[in-house]
C-alpha cells in the first residue's frame, strides 16, 4: 500500500467517525462524502508525492480555506480517538 493510499484510508476513517459521531449518521452524510472526494483529489494532486509530508506539517496549503477549516475540526474531534478505534491505523499515522 503506498502513503497516498494509506492516507486516503486514514481520511475516510477519520471523517466516517466524525460524520457518524457528532453528526449522528448512521451512514456518511452528503458534505462529508463530498469532503472526502476532496480530500482524495487533493491528495492524488500532491506535488510532493510520493514521499508527501502529512498535510498539518506541509509548507504548501493546497485546501480551499473553507475546506481546510472543516478537515481541522475533523481532525480535532477523530484524531485522539483513533487510538481507540483504529489504533494500527493511528501508531502508523503518528510515526510517519
Amino acid at each position: 500500500m503506498t502513503s497516498s493510499e494509506r492516507e486516503k484510508k486514514t481520511v475516510y476513517l477519520m471523517i466516517g467517525m466524525y460524520c457518524k459521531k457528532q453528526r449522528h449518521h448512521a451512514e456518511m452524510c452528503e458534505e462529508c462524502r463530498q469532503l472526502t472526494l476532496y480530500a482524495y483529489e487533493k491528495i492524488d494532486q500532491c506535488r510532493y508525492n510520493p514521499k508527501k509530508p502529512k498535510c498539518s506539517k506541509c509548507t504548501t496549503h493546497c485546501y480551499q480555506k473553507d475546506k481546510r477549516e472543516k478537515i481541522r475540526q475533523v481532525m480535532r474531534y477523530s484524531g485522539p480517538r483513533m487510538i481507540l478505534y483504529h489504533p494500527l491505523v493511528a501508531l502508523r499515522h503518528m510515526l510517519r
